[in-house]
């Protein structure tokens, strides 16, 4: 019994306040109490000059778009606005004397409606009844209620949004309560919208294993947590299941200039302007938009059939591959992929081979291009070299090009970045009750993660999307690339210091990617072990765990589809263990999908140095003219096409939270908090060391910087 402070946040977005009644529980060790519906919008006047609050119009989904669903749990609430504050005092029917404050969320600055944004509720007013709150965007409620029930020590806050007339979803950051038995201020995390009208249960934030809750409290709340989140959340099949002829003609190089975007990036003016030089061709390998393919080559790849005439480029290769220097970009995924029909037009896709020589100076020139693999009883395929005619020696890279952007776009992008990120999304969500700890780091690398990809599986790789009606791998051959690169996937390669060791990578210091994905890793990694070592104080205690051996299960053997014998582990035996695979998990939503996603503006605006498709079938002599590498490329309706996608996946997002830099506090105790903060300080050292690198560097890297990843996936 006694005086409970309440204090209510809700989301900054302009759509994140809600006109309906919401009613709260206090849930405690000895009892609960209905505090009924207490919080609802008071007088409130929206001033598009800067009145009491400000204006309230269209939605802000970042990444995910007005037409993507809301995901409740792992949605953010978008943009901020500033609102302005007022009081109101009332005696409240059953609950003794009750205080309704209005504390500014922006130190009490108003905000006028932004110019050109009607608001539907402007020059209105929202009368009070009961003394009941606001929950208006930006807003933070202060509630004092009388309670005669001794509750004890608070677990949980229980909330339900009644619906009127018009339901209006609401974005509720946190509940705060004081009172008896809390021991100062019980903090409550939600960040997620409140829809319907069902009962949501928010426990007390400190985090808690099943081991931390040996008097069961929670259990019955972790239980049905995730029996809610399993009908919500299912995990399906990575691989996705998937007029007239506006054939603009293109009659020489220089007219994709057409279609070259007004808004470049300053590299992209350098690809357009030196997209012939093998310099630029091989650095794309290390550090451009897929730099996921490169190898060291540990011995000449049986494919390669040298013809007796080219002995000096057998020994060539021999020699640089006897000293280190010999890498290859293999594009045999592509291997007998069926091309896309567009408008009554086969496309054409290849499978080629790089050889590539690293120089002294850290420039990766090539050697020899394959453009496909060699089939028996045919005769061997044409081995393309620098030496060769410009235009032969240009149509071969120009190939390559167009196999890197279906590789990138399919492979290292949507899967390795976007799908792979779902599943870890859905499996935690499926697994990890919102008390767990290893939930409360994980949640905020989630944000608009199913939102985005709701949109790729609705517009660019479903049926009628941007991959059939533009791309060579559409109408079928990207699904079959997908299954065949699912197939292959490894634990190893999704850590950086394994995959580049594995692929020769770690000595090669003109690999900026490589660089940089290390030391990103490592900032992560003590992140989450200082984090790890708060909750779990023995290697037992990792054993021991069952939603976090069943959370592990759910990725490895349910998304993705049995991995374990590729070396993803179906059990955590181990601190050190737990700490790599959660490490993998931050990585992969933040730094790996960064440096695949960065780069499309600056590598593929220039149409010709990234392909979506080819219209001619890979040359079979060195007789090539301009005009046959024009043939070949997309028309300028398909480039047009390419360039308005390109320009929608590989754009910045309007409101960008960096990596490590979300303000949402799943934690309530300081340990955690404390630690985050630590991350941030390494991760702001470590954007100055690459920005002072990048200065003295022709060709800045960018993509790793720590202020330029996203903490999540959301484009």
């Amino acid at each position: 019994m006694g005086k409970y402070r309440i204090r209510v946040a809700t989301g900054d977005s302009l759509l994140a306040g809600s006109s309906n009644l919401v009613q709260l529980w206090l849930v405690g060790e000895h009892g609960e109490k209905d505090l009924g519906k207490i919080l609802r919008p008071i007088r409130i006047r929206v001033s598009g000059g800067g009145g009491d609050c400000g204006g309230r119009g269209g939605a802000h989904m970042g990444g995910a778009g007005a037409s993507a669903p809301r995901d409740p749990w792992v949605s953010g609430e978008g943009g901020r606005a500033r609102v302005g504050c007022q009081v109101a005092k009332e005696k409240a029917r059953g609950l003794g004397e009750k205080r309704c404050t209005f504390l500014p969320g922006w130190r009490g600055r108003e905000k006028e409606t932004p110019a050109g944004l009607s608001s539907p509720w402007s020059g209105l007013f929202f009368l009070a009844s009961n003394a009941d709150s606001g929950l208006f965007r930006g807003a933070e409620v202060q509630l004092e209620v009388e309670v005669s029930l001794y509750l004890g020590r608070l677990l949980l806050v229980k909330l339900r949004k009644h619906k009127s007339l018009v339901g209006f979803d609401w974005f509720c950051k946190w509940i705060a309560v004081q009172g008896p038995g809390t021991q100062g201020e019980a903090f409550f995390p939600c960040y997620r919208w409140v829809q319907g009208n069902e009962i949501i249960c928010l426990p007390e934030g400190t985090a808690r294993t099943v081991r931390d809750d040996p008097q069961n409290q929670f259990k019955k709340h972790r239980e049905k947590e995730l029996e809610e989140r399993r009908k919500v959340y299912r995990l399906k099949d990575l691989a996705l299941k998937g007029s007239l002829d506006l054939t603009n003609s293109v009659r020489r190089l220089e007219d994709f200039n057409k279609v070259f975007p007004q808004g470049k990036t300053p590299l992209a003016e350098r690809v357009r302007n030196c997209w012939k030089d093998d310099a630029l061709f091989g650095y794309q390998f290390l550090n451009g938009a897929n730099p996921m393919l490169l190898r060291r080559s540990t011995s000449l790849p049986s494919r390669l059939v040298l013809p007796p005439e080219m002995e000096d480029l057998k020994t060539q290769l021999e020699k640089e591959l006897q000293t280190g220097s010999l890498f290859e970009a293999d594009f045999s995924l592509l291997d007998g992929v069926k091309p896309n029909v567009i408008i009554f037009k086969q496309q054409y896709v290849a499978a080629p081979l790089v050889m590539l020589k690293l120089q002294p100076d850290g420039r990766l020139l090539p050697m020899v291009i394959q453009l496909q693999p060699p089939r028996n009883g045919c005769p061997p395929p044409v081995l393309f070299l620098p030496s060769d005619p410009p235009m032969a020696w240009l149509l071969a890279k120009t190939w390559v090009r167009s196999s890197d952007f279906q590789l990138h776009q399919l492979q290292s992008h949507l899967l390795r970045g976007h799908l792979i990120a779902e599943v870890i999304s859905v499996a935690t969500m499926r697994s990890l009750p919102s008390l767990h700890p290893i939930y409360k780091l994980l949640i905020p690398h989630f944000r608009y993660t199913m939102e985005i990809n709701v949109l790729a599986r609705s517009n660019l790789v479903s049926k009628w999307g941007i991959f059939d009606l533009v791309v060579s791998t559409g109408s079928g051959g990207h699904v079959d690339i997908l299954q065949r690169a699912t197939a292959g996937l490894t634990y190893r390669s999704f850590c950086p210091p394994d995959d580049l060791a594995d692929r020769g990578l770690l000595d090669v210091k003109s690999s900026l990617y490589g660089q940089d994905a290390l030391r990103l890793w490592g900032v992560i990694s003590r992140y989450v072990e200082k984090m790890v070592s708060l909750f779990y104080k023995s290697d037992g205690a990792v054993k021991d765990d069952p939603e976090l051996q069943a959370w592990c299960r759910e990725i490895t053997e349910t998304g993705l589809q049995g991995a374990q014998d590729r070396g993803f582990p179906i059990s955590l035996e181990s601190r050190a263990q737990l700490c790599h695979f959660i490490t993998m998990c931050i990585f992969t939503c933040t730094g790996q999908h960064a440096s695949t996603h960065q780069g499309q503006l600056d590598w593929y605006s220039w149409i010709p140095n990234g392909p979506c498709t080819m219209q001619k079938p890979p040359p079979i002599s060195k007789d090539v003219t301009e005009k046959d590498i024009v043939d070949s490329l997309p028309n300028l309706h398909q480039a047009r096409t390419q360039k308005t996608f390109i320009k929608f996946l590989g754009r910045r997002q309007p409101v960008m939270v960096a990596l490590g830099q979300h303000k949402e506090n799943y934690f309530s105790d300081p340990g955690p908090q404390a630690v985050l903060k630590q991350f941030q300080e390494e991760l702001a050292a470590l954007d100055k060391e690459i920005e002072v690198r990048n200065a003295g560097l022709d060709l800045p890297y960018e993509y790793l910087r720590p202020s330029m990843v996203e903490n999540s996936v959301t484009i």
